[in-house]
């Protein structure tokens, strides 16, 4: 197999890497404004690179560092609310007090995703996502919000979320713009994973037992190698 790497995954808190969530907010900005025509979403807003609740994961090109796409998880108990919040709050306030109660043992959400068109077709909003989920025992996030495009929402109920039928029209409201539906979502148990697809749900697993590898990925549009390390430093995390 040639060693070659093409894709580094690099795990940080927000606040301890600036330059990077700098790069990662000019990144999301442009594929959702140019793309997409959307300007404004709440989970992506300059406030969060200050928030100590909040872990991203990039993809950077090995050849020159750039930014290919991203996710983030943002924890219960920072200096802002879950994006969530502040996207149907206002719709549907008894998503406050739903993500309190689950918030007592351990919630987050996990948002921002986005990829460069760089990268379309390689299956790496896919790999994020997968990603994402697998960090969740360090960060001893046991409750998993979300909010998903109609279009994303079998990627997402493939690795164990589900519609949150008690919020909006049966867990549907449209977001960020009228003519866009939109899905609040949930995963109870971040920790067994046994709503998510089995093959996912191994997937994820070999992630948390060996945060540090080289895989041959192989997406819709051709493969990657990717050097993986999923490790979250002990010293972000209050035992």
């Amino acid at each position: 197999m040639n060693d070659k790497v093409d894709i580094k995954i690099k795990v940080f808190r927000a606040i301890d890497e600036p330059d990077l969530c700098a790069k990662y907010l000019k990144g999301h900005e442009e594929v959702l404004s140019i793309y997409y025509g959307i300007h404004k979403v709440t989970s992506n807003n300059p406030e969060w690179p200050d928030n100590p609740e909040v872990y991203v994961i990039t993809a950077e090109a090995i050849d020159d560092g750039e930014i290919l796409c991203g996710i983030r998880v943002n924890k219960v108990g920072g200096t802002q609310p879950l994006p969530v919040e502040t996207a149907i709050g206002k719709i549907d306030p008894k998503i406050h007090d739903l993500i309190k109660s689950y918030g007592k043992k351990g919630a987050g959400e996990l948002c921002g995703l986005w990829n460069s068109r760089k990268v379309a077709g390689k299956g790496l909003s896919f790999l994020l996502t997968r990603m994402g989920i697998s960090i969740l025992n360090q960060l001893k996030v046991n409750t998993m919000f979300g909010i998903c495009a109609e279009l994303t929402l079998p990627m997402f109920k493939s690795v164990g979320f589900e519609i949150e039928r008690s919020l909006g029209n049966h867990g549907e409201f449209h977001y960020p713009k009228a003519d866009l539906l939109a899905f609040t979502l949930i995963m109870k148990d971040t920790m067994s994973l046994e709503q998510a697809d089995p093959v996912e749900r191994e997937k994820i697993f070999m992630l948390r037992n060996i945060l540090k590898q080289n895989v041959l990925e192989k997406g819709p549009k051709g493969e990657l190698y990717i050097e993986y390390n999923l490790a979250v430093p002990r010293s972000w995390i209050i035992i």
